[in-house]
């Protein structure tokens, strides 16, 4: 009898500690080697209220085809979106290339 109520008692403290831990939240902004200024300011609007609502971001470039030669130009798109948006969040990892996807994650940055 003992023995239940502990158990209980432990599965309550569980569901309990489960129910306020936050859930991750990742969001996705894909990019092509070549974007354009306007559709890259575009973008970048939505990756601001994505980390201004506490989310986290996963920004991408993706090359299709042969367009896997602009290597350098992905990589200069997700820096530029990273110093950009310094204010709001932390680059978490760095731009990286993983098959045809060149990726970076974004962290928000605590409110104060």
């Amino acid at each position: 009898m003992d023995y239940k109520k502990f158990l209980y008692e432990q599965k309550k403290r569980e569901k309990a500690l489960k129910s306020k831990a936050s859930k991750v939240v990742i969001k996705e902004i894909r990019f092509g080697p070549q974007t354009d200024d306007h559709d890259y300011e575009f973008k970048k609007k939505h990756a601001e209220k994505f980390l201004k609502d506490g989310a986290k971001l996963k920004a991408f470039v993706f090359f299709k085809g042969r367009s896997i030669i602009f290597k350098e130009q992905g990589q200069i798109l997700l820096l530029r979106l990273a110093q950009d948006l310094e204010e709001l969040g932390k680059v978490e990892q760095m731009p990286r290339l993983e098959g045809k996807r060149m990726t970076m994650f974004i962290a928000p940055k605590k409110p104060k």
